[in-house]
């Protein structure tokens, strides 16, 4: 059992080690979307502008297949489109202007949790054991120091809320049903297709709220700058390696570094912005990754969930 475990860690280290680095860029992109937004930019845009620039990017290495095999797969890439595109993206900012920044950061890091649930009950392949629901609990806890750092404040706004929850039940829909989609189509081609159907359905949203940012400021190095940087890192090669993260490690376990995400704003935060570091987060910190190895370390015992039976 031992070597069983040694070659299971050994074989999937890389990938561990890969989903821990798209996290800690994930968790900068706060950084950079703050700076947007500060320059002019509202979320929608933000969202339409650095998807416009990942999907031009991966057409130039992505397979020219246009169309899924049939309607029924392509209807599914409509639906990644709006749980891993608009729908997450667009509601995840915009709870931000209704509620606390700390409430939303906290209720979106329950998606692994959600994932979890979902995958429980439409899976039969995804089964929750102690070690690996004590370990997402420790993991959470560990989150709650980190966003709150010590001055909890507990304010609840309904439409706010809301919408962070719906965010994270939209990324944990998109683990789901990502982890089927990547056994039978290539990674770059699903990648491609959630980029244009997240394109195509953030569209309705400039009906309510028209593009206003001015097209001379995008000359500005701060503006396109960071949109490079969402668009091409963060976005383009970061959602590729993420489906490759899914198909390999499962949703179950890939989500569950979602938690790391608040350690690296914290990080990036300290580092571009001068927020301080203190013992409550660095506490939090340590409890996000003792769950971490929990559930890590348990789901290796497994069956591997990461491939549909």
């Amino acid at each position: 059992m031992q070597a069983y475990l040694r070659g299971r860690m050994k074989n999937k280290l890389p990938y561990h080690i890969l989903a821990i680095s798209i996290i800690a860029i994930w968790g900068v992109t706060f950084i950079n979307t703050k700076y947007l937004i500060i320059n002019g930019l509202n979320p929608q845009e933000i969202f339409l502008l650095r998807f416009i620039i990942a999907y031009l990017g991966v057409w130039t290495f992505s397979p020219r297949k246009l169309f899924t095999d049939n309607w029924r797969d392509e209807l599914t890439m409509v639906l990644l489109g709006i749980t891993g595109g608009s729908l997450y993206f667009w509601t995840e900012n915009t709870a931000i202007k209704y509620s606390l920044v700390n409430n939303v950061a906290f209720i979106v890091c329950n998606a692994p949790l959600l994932t979890l649930f979902l995958g429980m009950a439409f899976s039969k392949e995804i089964k929750a054991t102690k070690p690996i629901v004590g370990g997402s609990f420790t993991s959470l806890l560990g989150v709650a120091l980190v966003i709150f750092n010590g001055s909890f404040i507990l304010k609840l706004n309904p439409i706010g809320d809301f919408l962070a929850l719906l965010a994270a039940g939209a990324w944990a829909v998109y683990s789901l049903v990502m982890r089927n989609m990547t056994s039978r189509y290539n990674v770059t081609f699903l990648t491609r297709k959630v980029f244009f159907y997240g394109i195509l359905t953030i569209l309705p949203v400039f009906l309510i709220d028209p593009w206003q940012f001015p097209l001379e400021d995008f000359g500005k190095p701060v503006v396109w700058m960071n949109l490079v940087f969402l668009g091409v890192i963060a976005a383009l090669i970061c959602f590729v390696l993420w489906n490759i993260v899914i198909r390999e490690l499962g949703a179950l376990t890939s989500a569950n570094y979602i938690y790391l995400s608040p350690v690296s704003t914290m990080i990036a935060s300290a580092i571009f912005l001068q927020e301080p570091v203190t013992w409550v987060s660095v506490t939090g910190s340590f409890l996000i990754l003792l769950g971490l190895f929990i559930v890590s370390f348990n789901t290796m015992h497994k069956k591997d969930e990461s491939r549909p039976h």
